[in-house]
């Protein structure tokens, strides 16, 4: 039987005990095996998954608060919105680096690292006695954001056996799926309760027990390789890694191009008030859970006509928002599908890289981050000058339009190849 070259090795090949064999680039091709007990492994998973919900609710808390905050501080909302910019560029800019600045460090004590650094960041925001001493605070939550995201996303091959592997990504992939149906509502719930600096309070003791959790439940975690500062540059030669990232780049943009802005585009359309956008909001959040948890097994196994599928799904809802939204029950099932789309965007793109990159899954992984957040940050400001040009129709056509061109990036591109 012909074996596989490294760059194509299934998911469910990967985890052999036998050792590793150097790919052509001279890089280890297979992780170490997993740890022997499944339930220490599973349990390992949700730590890791608590993690992913931390600091992407650490991230998004300013939302749910800007108006208090603002007060607080003595700035206007709008200024205040940018504590939310500022972490995500900042996560943009060093998610890519971290697998270089931790090259040598066991991955547990990373991450432990980097939440404890999170949960520092928060304590500084709670305690903050002006602006400016919140945007520092909001720096440090970025670069913990990219260091957990980064080595957080390809960790599923190393604490699962590879039949579970699948299932594993997908659960840790949840902790961003769910922060953004929870996370800001319980922020500014407890906002609303005891003020907005006792929910960065809570969460930084939230940041401190995952710590906890992660030190004690996740097995020894050597690096799996020399990463290099310049292995990002690298993977740009590989086709694969290109229209992954390209496919990221196209579906997120369109994606918050749209969703920066849907109450006023949900209101324009399907003339909503306040309240039933908020339901629309949570329909939209709880199908994007269902979408990640229906979307992660698909993407292990056949990543090419996943992200095809979703890029479809996504440019059809958004494109028909305007046309069929008329009404309440009309513009929630285009936002039901909108959600599931969605929710299966960052698994999908995340596995199409791990399966395209296994020799610098780190690398691949902080690179993904990067390109993520910044294509948030640019969907944002592109839907935000084409709502003040040309209203909210076009704001949809924009991302259906991006969302049109990541299915043809998507089959027409390189891809990787399905397990066999």
């Amino acid at each position: 039987m012909t074996t596989a070259r490294t760059g194509e090795t299934p998911e469910g090949q990967r985890h052999e005990p036998s050792p590793p064999v150097p790919s052509d680039q001279g890089r280890p091709a297979a992780p170490p095996p997993p740890p022997s007990s499944p339930a220490r492994g599973w349990a390992a998973v949700a730590a890791v998954a608590a993690a992913t919900f931390t600091v992407v609710t650490s991230e998004m808390l300013p939302v749910g608060l800007l108006t208090p905050m603002g007060d607080s501080l003595g700035v206007t909302g709008g200024t205040a919105g940018l504590t939310l910019t500022i972490t995500g560029l900042v996560a943009a800019a060093s998610a890519p680096l971290v697998p270089a600045a931790v090259a040598r460090a066991d991955r547990r004590t990373a991450l432990v690292g980097f939440l404890l650094l999170l949960c520092a960041a928060n304590l500084v925001s709670a305690l903050a006695p002006d602006f400016a001493v919140m945007v520092a605070a909001r720096v440090l939550v970025g670069v913990g954001m990219g260091g957990v995201w980064a080595l957080a996303a390809p960790l599923g091959p190393r604490l699962v056996p590879g039949g579970s592997v699948g299932a594993a990504t997908t659960v840790i992939f949840a902790g961003i799926a769910v922060a953004s149906v929870l996370g800001v509502p319980v922020g500014a719930f407890v906002g609303a309760l005891a003020g907005w600096r006792a929910a960065f309070a809570a969460f930084a003791g939230l940041a401190l027990l995952v710590a906890a959790a992660l030190a004690l439940l996740l097995p020894a975690l050597p690096p799996e390789g020399a990463a290099r500062p310049g292995g990002a540059a690298g993977l740009f030669r590989d086709p694969r890694v290109v229209t992954g990232l390209l496919v990221t780049g196209l579906l997120v943009t369109g994606h918050f191009a749209a969703y920066t802005y849907v109450r006023p585009v949900l209101a324009d359309a399907a003339g909503l008030g306040a309240g039933l956008i908020g339901t629309m909001l949570l329909v939209y959040g709880v199908a994007g859970v269902l979408g990640n948890f229906a979307a992660g097994p698909r993407a292990a196994r056949a990543p090419r006509a996943t992200v095809a599928v979703i890029a479809a799904l996504l440019a059809g809802s958004v494109l028909l928002v305007p046309l069929l939204g008329g009404g309440a029950v009309a513009a929630g099932a285009l936002v039901a599908v909108w959600g599931l789309a969605y929710g299966g965007v960052s698994v999908s793109v995340q596995s199409w890289l791990m399966a395209s990159a296994q020799g610098e899954r780190e690398t691949a992984s902080g690179v993904f981050v990067g390109v993520f957040n910044a294509s948030i940050a640019l969907g944002a400001f592109a839907g935000g000058r084409v709502l003040d040009a040309a209203g909210t129709a076009p704001v949809t056509w924009l991302a259906g339009a991006l969302a049109l061109a990541a299915l043809v990036a998507a089959l027409a591109g390189r891809a990787p190849s399905n397990p066999r």
